[in-house]
């Protein structure tokens, strides 16, 4: 993967090194009042950890039925320190904003060309928990997530190593294009917060039992996925455009369809010794985040990303 080269983006806020401050912010884990104890919580945020995604928090509220924590309703708290953003020098943080300049670069572009404005997101680097707009806090357990009511992706970069270390999901250098299709899928969340799909679908989801709620994520998510790939197939064409070759190999593509497998609900629920239960899904199976990943890639386009009117995932 060629990435050295790529253009770095300023809107990363590094907040590693700052301890576990936290302070109070929107929402919070919907405990009591009908809403899940604080065991199955720990049992949730262990099986998906390493499913990276929305916020597992307002998950966690919308599953057990308290709708009222949604994205349109939870917003900053005004207490909440506000941070300059930047680039980072370090290797991981240098790595991490290319990789999302990469992104600004390709999705400006793609929204462009449909006469829509491109707003990015922030990328919050942290180590352990930091302050949250969504549920008041970010933890390394919950994964890499995006929070739709500050337009932040949220990365805990110790994941990094979880895919290659506890989830066998890459290895070796190929682990870097991996990594770039995680953030890629979190861009992707933001990509769909700003087509408007996001809002959309919580409404269907307050309104929805809980399996039909699942359902209805298990397609959020793998469109992510696919927009990850598209992100992929565009910055490949402007590399292969420039003369600077292509941007992946097909190794790098097997480490990040192997990083799909090993993220995938079904892969999780046997890793943590359970019955493979679809109902439960909130994410997808591996090889369905294989296949919209796949989408993505080859197709490069965001009509080839719609998993709502897809009659098969």
């Amino acid at each position: 993967m060629r990435w050295e080269d790529l253009e770095q983006s300023s809107n990363v806020e590094d907040r590693r090194g700052e301890g576990g401050y936290v302070a109070g912010g929107g929402g919070g884990f919907p405990l009591g009042g009908g809403g899940l104890g604080i065991g199955t919580i720990a049992v949730i945020t262990l099986v998906g950890w390493g499913v990276f995604g929305i916020n597992p928090i307002q998950m966690l509220a919308l599953l057990s039925g308290n709708g009222g924590s949604s994205y349109q309703q939870t917003h900053p708290s005004p207490n909440m320190q506000t941070r300059r953003t930047g680039t980072p020098t370090d290797q991981t943080g240098n790595f991490v904003s290319r990789i999302l300049g990469s992104t600004e670069v390709e999705w400006k572009d793609i929204f462009a060309k449909s006469g829509g404005t491109y707003r990015p997101p922030i990328l919050v680097l942290y180590s352990g928990t930091t302050n949250a707009a969504c549920g008041g806090v970010a933890q390394s357990a919950m994964g890499p997530f995006y929070c739709p009511a500050d337009h932040k992706v949220y990365l805990d970069t110790s994941f990094f190593r979880e895919i290659q270390s506890r989830f066998n999901g890459c290895s070796g250098s190929a682990c870097q294009f991996s990594q770039a299709y995680v953030i890629a899928h979190e861009v992707g969340h933001h990509v769909q917060n700003l087509l408007g799909i996001l809002p959309k679908v919580n409404a269907q989801q307050r309104a929805a039992s809980k399996t039909d709620a699942n359902r209805l994520q298990v397609r959020i998510e793998l469109q992510a996925d696919c927009y990850a790939g598209v992100w992929a197939n565009h910055e490949n064409e402007r590399q292969q455009s420039q003369g600077h070759g292509a941007f992946f190999t097909e190794d790098d593509v097997a480490a990040a369809l192997q990083t799909a497998s090993a993220i995938g609900d079904d892969t999780l629920e046997r890793r943590a010794g359970r019955s493979v239960v679809t109902d439960s899904f909130t994410h997808g199976s591996g090889a369905q985040r294989q296949r919209w990943f796949t989408a993505g890639l080859q197709q490069g386009t965001i009509s080839a990303c719609d998993t709502f009117g897809a009659s098969s995932l």
